[in-house]
């Protein structure tokens, strides 16, 4: 192959591969936000684990990180929430690194700091005010949401509930669906209640409801989760897949040192978004 030959093929692999943009971060809330929404005073509160785990401990005004990806025709748009039992964000090993991992994928991240401690009702707010400004930004595309443990129980969440607005429209952004086209829920929390393990009032599963992908382990002390929302699915024929695997507590994110199941559902979802 000659120079010029060589040279043109570059030029075309580097057309037809996904490239990433530089994140950033912003506010998911205009200065004239909808009476609903209560944003409290006061910073950002972080700290670094010796775990190697960042943990948001105070949240007062939401924002979202976009990891964006260009020439990817087929990825998607997934927004991520971290756990953390909606009182903390475990923002890095249940965020920033499972977007560099969509990433690598082809498709676009955003990581969704929703407002806590404590404050289940603002993080509804925030993360269908999020969906609604990933698909104002990404026309045409699939916007999906993961999450993780209470991140996952926020993405049910919204995946269930974006028939019933959670605040007042304020501007064009929020004239667009709340509706994720899909959910996908990693070691699921807050799902279930009572000694008969119900499905929790909170979601309200309808034929309108997006398919799920979940994942989760026989070790996991919130196990339950996982099969009652999937069983709910199944009920009203919502295409629902999923996994469970034997080893694995709890707060792995993509962390292989912490448990083996960390290995296994990046292969599962990756597969599973390629159906979509």
């Amino acid at each position: 192959m000659n120079k010029t030959k060589a040279m043109m093929m570059a030029s075309v692999l580097m057309l037809a591969a996904p490239t990433w943009a530089q994140e950033s971060e912003r506010n998911i809330w205009p200065p004239k936000h909808p009476a609903e929404v209560v944003l409290q005073d006061g910073k950002m509160k972080q700290t670094m684990g010796k775990d190697g785990i960042l943990r948001i401990e105070q949240m007062p005004v939401p924002t979202l990180q976009e990891f964006p990806v260009v020439n990817s025709p087929r990825g998607k748009v997934i927004i991520v929430c971290p756990g953390g039992g909606y009182s903390i964000l475990a923002v890095n090993h249940e965020g920033t690194e499972v977007a560099q991992w969509l990433n690598a994928l082809g498709h676009t991240a955003y990581v969704l700091r929703y407002r806590v401690p404590g404050n289940r009702e603002g993080a509804l707010q925030d993360v269908q005010r999020a969906i609604r400004l990933a698909r104002a930004e990404n026309p045409g595309k699939q916007v999906g949401v993961m999450g993780f443990s209470a991140g996952a129980s926020l993405s049910a969440r919204a995946a269930t509930r974006f028939q019933t607005p959670s605040y007042t429209a304020t501007d064009d952004i929020d004239t667009l669906s709340a509706r994720p086209d899909f959910a996908a829920l990693i070691y699921p929390a807050y799902m279930d209640e009572g000694e008969n393990h119900t499905l929790t009032p909170e979601l309200t599963i309808t034929g309108q409801t997006p398919p799920f992908f979940v994942f989760q382990t026989e070790e996991d002390p919130y196990g339950n989760s996982a099969f009652v929302i999937s069983h709910a699915l199944r009920d009203h024929k919502i295409p629902v897949e999923l996994h469970i695997y034997a080893k694995g507590k709890h707060g792995y994110g993509l962390r292989t040192n912490l448990a083996e199941a960390a290995s296994k559902w990046p292969k599962l979802m990756e597969e599973w978004l390629k159906g979509l």
